[in-house]
């Protein structure tokens, strides 16, 4: 618990983005008692997150350069007939690190096993009846259940692994196409994070959000002896799925909002790149907007929130158009072509899609030419139609 009864600040969910907002403020008002609430018994959950180093400026890269557990100066792709090395920095975060940089720094603002029953702008019910005031509540407990997207998914199994010899590998395969094509778009990705430790994830864009474990765990032991790495031991098991944004109506998202006054943060607020998935940028930059608040409280935290959202949306609306040409124009066989034809592209413009930066000459390059969709097909996701459902 804080070292005080007044709690300045309860941050709902200890996920990454709430534990980002909490080191945020903890740095930048270090007088505030804040309260972290997870339902769980650890920050973070099972989860590896990653970003390209220009993603980041110097203050958010300073904000999680603490919870790097490696950091490559390049990255490389594989397609078939297109095997590229880009000179990209990389780096990871994991979910241990992330627990343990939170306990070292906010141990005594943690709060475990916290089952939460009700959330308002003044405060938190838990389930067993305790009822915790502050003036600022921050919710970040993952998706809210909404009707106001249109979804796909990128979805997938990992492995860290223990191998009996050094890997040979000594940059990230961010993405590996070159293996059979099954359920939308397949790939897999490999972070070597010691010579002989491996994070081997079997990923898909599917329209399906079904996790095949004990399929998709076989894949990747198959892929490691297809490169003729031989495990030693499985060190840790991870799954994800993702949204992958293809249309929606971000007013209608917040206006059915059970609780517009509280501020939410991280996924729940549609904060990541609606094409890769990448959600550590945009929350490393909410969380320096909200410590750099003088005025923290519910309300205006939650204006501030909810306009960078809808400003984001906006923004971004071009890659929810390139998730429609992948998901609805191409045909099943075309995807693998789609991503194989943007990894041939400058990488300076891969730099700048990746750091949802995109320009307009850039958008221009992506869809003229001869892409491997058919034409009329195209045509018909271009305008984002979307119709809100009760």
């Amino acid at each position: 618990m804080p070292h005080s009864d007044r709690v300045d600040c309860i941050l709902v969910g200890g996920g990454l983005a709430n534990s980002l907002i909490a080191l945020a403020l903890h740095d930048a008002r270090p007088e505030l008692n804040l309260l972290i609430l997870e339902r769980g018994d650890r920050i973070g959950g099972n989860h590896t997150w990653s970003f390209h180093t220009p993603d980041t400026n110097a203050a958010t890269f300073r904000l999680l350069q603490p919870l790097i557990i490696k950091s490559w100066s390049s990255q490389e792709v594989r397609f078939p007939g297109n095997h590229r090395i880009l000179g990209t920095g990389y780096n990871s975060v994991s979910s241990a690190r992330l627990h343990d940089v939170m306990t070292a720094r906010l141990g005594s603002s943690l709060r475990f096993d916290a089952e939460v029953k009700s959330v308002a702008s003044n405060g938190v019910e838990l389930a067993d009846g305790t009822y915790l005031g502050a003036p600022c509540v921050i919710d970040s407990r993952g998706i809210a259940n909404s009707s106001a997207w249109d979804l796909g998914f990128q979805k997938f199994l990992g492995l860290e692994i223990e191998l009996e010899e050094p890997c040979g590998q000594d940059r990230p395969i961010i993405m590996d196409g070159t293996i059979p094509q099954v359920d939308g778009y397949r790939f897999m990705y490999t972070l070597p994070l010691s010579e002989r430790v491996l994070l081997i994830e079997d990923t898909y864009y599917s329209h399906g959000n079904e996790v095949q474990h004990g399929v998709l765990e076989k894949e990747v032991a198959d892929y490691a002896a297809d490169r003729g790495w031989k495990i030693a031991r499985i060190l840790r098991r991870e799954t994800g799925i993702l949204p992958i944004v293809l249309a929606g109506d971000i007013n209608e998202l917040w206006r059915t909002n059970p609780n517009p006054d509280v501020p939410c943060a991280g996924l729940r607020a549609v904060l990541f790149n609606p094409t890769t998935g990448y959600s550590l940028p945009d929350a490393a930059r909410v969380a320096l907007k909200v410590a750099g608040m003088r005025d923290l409280r519910s309300a205006p935290v939650a204006n501030l929130l909810r306009e960078h959202s809808i400003a984001l949306w906006h923004q971004r609306s071009f890659y929810r158009l390139l998730n429609r040409l992948l998901f609805i124009a191409a045909e099943p066989e075309e995807r693998l072509a789609v991503m194989n034809r943007f990894y041939k592209m400058p990488e300076s413009l891969i730099r700048r899609f990746y750091a949802s930066e995109v320009t307009f000459a850039d958008k221009t390059r992506l869809l003229v030419g001869k892409p491997p969709i058919n034409f009329f097909r195209a045509m018909g996701v271009v305008r984002e139609r979307f119709d809100a459902r009760a």
